[in-house]
């Protein structure tokens, strides 16, 4: 592989000259009608898995059963693809171990395989002195962390970094980068299928029931019976965990964050990504700017309580994942907590122009740039019956399953090490010969 081209500061590239990872996906099979271990979910954190547990259990046969015709499908593929270096978490937390081990092994493995990413760096703006105590204590998560390279730097070198961004002080962060997580998430599929493993499309899975030693899927192309399953399901977690036995809290509520994407004669403003201080009751990281792996600079997300487990149109509605949110005590016990940003979200939501009057407090040129929509995420957010959102990596158990509850932003960053940690659990919980 040739070596690695440098750039000033903290940038660096994965170079042009590699080829980028085929965009195909893994050619259609049918489902087993039985296995060893099925994996429920081939978003990025699924494959990881399987992967992970196929090394292993060579010998052992092992299934990755998804519900859509694409891998990667939802929040794999819907996001910035920003590959965060750990800074935000609670020192101690699952996410905090596993971002920093997860970005480190994400770089390594994305330079073997030849995914483009980029070492752009990273700076969290305080555009107040009002926020200079919020930016500390992400200077001290960072550093409990082991967040390599963080410092704290001042108005004059903000503008050295970003010359177009203005604030008190910041947080730089060099080791932050970016990545297309969709082309992670087939380089997972491809070693998962080299691997003897087995990716069924379009299994969607709606019910799992104890029978004898192994667990019987029911999904839309037949069943699968399973000595064991690790479910993996992003938005359908809750739904699939009850079904196996679990409690039914948490509930799943789907959040959708809207992006845009920044007029090309205006992408100058911003050289790599810019963040504010989060609010820090909250487990989302506010207004943002983001350059993506292809160029583009993105503007958002928003935060809107959505209609639907897959609403990437405001206009979609599902009745019973409406229904699901609605009913849900949690639902309410957060909004009364928290009413003052949702109705800050549903403002942005009824008018996009408002992100870009946020943003314009850490990039002021912002103010009158032009901006169109880009796409939209959804967030599958684990919400506790106390209307608590729950914000780290949740895993628990039913009998012969393990259980991904709660695996939002940065489990793409840390899908390696989650897998890994998952796997250990899959170990305690049961094993395969």
């Amino acid at each position: 592989m040739p070596p690695q081209r440098r750039r000033p500061a903290a940038r660096e590239r994965c170079p042009a000259s590699v080829p980028l990872v085929a965009a195909a996906h893994p050619p259609q099979v049918g489902a087993p009608q039985s296995c060893d271990l099925a994996i429920v979910g081939g978003g990025i954190v699924g494959l990881a898995l399987a992967r992970e547990m196929i090394r292993r259990n060579p010998r052992a046969s092992v299934c990755v059963l998804e519900r859509e015709a694409e891998l990667g499908a939802h929040q794999s593929s819907h996001n910035s693809g920003v590959l965060h270096a750990g800074i935000y978490y609670t020192p101690g937390s699952l996410k905090a171990q596993l971002c920093v081990e997860g970005a480190r092994e994400l770089y390594r493995y994305c330079e073997a395989r030849g995914i483009a990413y980029e070492r752009c760096g990273k700076l969290i703006v305080a555009s107040t002195s009002a926020e200079l105590p919020g930016l500390r204590e992400l200077q001290r998560r960072g550093a409990a962390n082991g967040v390599q390279g963080l410092r704290w730097i001042d108005s004059v070198e903000i503008e050295a970094l970003e010359p177009h961004a203005r604030g008190v002080a910041a947080l730089h962060s060099p080791t932050t980068g970016i990545v297309d997580f969709s082309a992670v998430t087939r380089a997972y599929a491809d070693d998962v299928l080299e691997m003897g493993g087995t990716v069924s499309r379009g299994c969607a899975v709606s019910d799992a029931r104890l029978v004898g030693r192994a667990l019987r899927l029911t999904h839309t192309r037949g069943s699968t019976e399973a000595r064991h399953v690790i479910f993996c399901a992003g938005a359908w977690a809750d739904r699939l965990a009850v079904a196996a036995g679990a409690d039914r809290s948490p509930r799943i509520i789907p959040v959708r964050g809207a992006y845009l994407r920044l007029a090309p004669e205006r992408r100058h403003l911003v050289r790599s990504l810019i963040y504010p201080v989060p609010d820090p009751s909250l487990p989302f990281l506010g207004v943002h700017l983001s350059r993506d792996i292809h160029g583009e600079v993105l503007i958002g997300p928003t935060a809107l309580i959505a209609a639907a487990r897959d609403a990437y149109g405001l206009r979609r509605v599902r009745g019973r994942d409406l229904l699901d949110t609605l009913l849900w005590p949690g639902t309410w016990r957060m909004l009364a907590r928290t009413w003052r940003t949702a109705a800050t979200e549903l403002r942005h939501a009824a008018r996009p122009s408002s992100l870009l009057r946020v943003a314009a407090r850490y990039v002021p040129e912002l103010e009158d740039a032009q901006a169109r929509p880009a796409f939209a995420g959804i967030r599958a957010q684990a919400l506790g019956r106390d209307g608590r959102l729950i914000d780290d990596f949740v895993v628990s158990s039913t009998p012969r399953a393990l259980h991904v509850r709660n695996a939002p932003s940065p489990a793409a960053t840390s899908s390696l090490a989650l897998a890994r940690h998952v796997a250990d659990e899959a170990e305690r919980a049961f094993g395969l010969d």
